[in-house]
């Protein structure tokens, strides 16, 4: 008994003598879902602590910028990315970009609407759109540019409900605060609430890419670049696949 107890102190103090390392990984929304199973994963083959900072992308962009501690940054598009590496904020060498994404119009399972294209959205059937804040949030951005392009901006701006980021875009749709937004393809395919109305065609929508870089004076370098690691190997784009992310070549 008295070398068991011994045992069991010896093995306390190695676990507070080598407390998991944590890894701060600030993400943009859309990659909520895939990005906690593979730090599930990670946290199982190494011990360490992934604690996800998920937003939209301009906000963790601005956190970081003004001193948040993160170690890695992957953004749903390259222009914040872009901002941080012309602050100095950004390890050089370690920027890929990783993710593709498409653009669909969602509206609730039990909607009767029938969208044939993009121009629905500025019709006198659907009153409110939701659509992540154009301004500075990437999936609005996106959706803006798409329909500047097509000329139904004015029109649908007029209806518009913005929201914080995507997924409140779509959290929008399923509370019955809108009657359609537009979002990534990957929200709509997570949600049992939404149906995908009309997918906006690759040659007609934005190029959407996902941008990871490691932070300069991140805490925990070492634990960042082996999760950055498992983000680019083949577990990692299968689970990203799964979601319905298009990788990168």
């Amino acid at each position: 008994m008295r070398a068991q107890f011994f045992l069991c102190l010896a093995c306390a103090a190695l676990a507070i003598s080598s407390p998991a390392k944590e890894i701060s990984v600030f993400a943009a929304a859309s990659l909520s879902d895939a990005l906690r199973e593979l730090a599930g994963r990670h946290e199982k083959a190494t011990g360490d602590e992934v604690r996800l900072n998920l937003a939209a992308s301009s906000t963790l962009a601005r956190q970081i910028k003004e001193g948040a501690p993160a170690d890695l940054f992957f953004s749903a598009d390259e222009a914040k990315m872009n901002d941080l590496e012309e602050a100095g904020a950004i390890e050089p060498g370690t920027r890929q970009s990783l993710l593709g994404n498409s653009l669909v119009i969602v509206v609730p399972t039990d909607s009767a609407l029938t969208i044939a294209s993009a121009d629905a959205l500025a019709g006198a059937g659907i009153h409110r759109v939701a659509i992540a804040e154009p301004q500075t949030v990437p999936a609005g951005i996106y959706a803006k540019e798409f329909l500047q392009k097509i000329g139904r901006w004015e029109a649908v701006n007029a209806k518009a409900v913005f929201t914080e980021n995507v997924r409140a875009a779509l959290a929008a749709v399923e509370s019955g605060n809108a009657e359609a937004a537009i979002v990534y393809r990957t929200d709509a395919l997570i949600s049992k609430k939404v149906k995908i109305a009309w997918e906006i065609p690759a040659d007609a929508g934005p190029h959407i890419s996902y941008p990871v870089a490691l932070v300069k004076r991140g805490k925990n370098p070492a634990g960042a670049k082996r999760f950055l690691a498992l983000l680019k190997s083949s577990e990692g784009r299968a689970v990203f696949t799964k979601f319905g992310f298009v990788m990168q070549p």
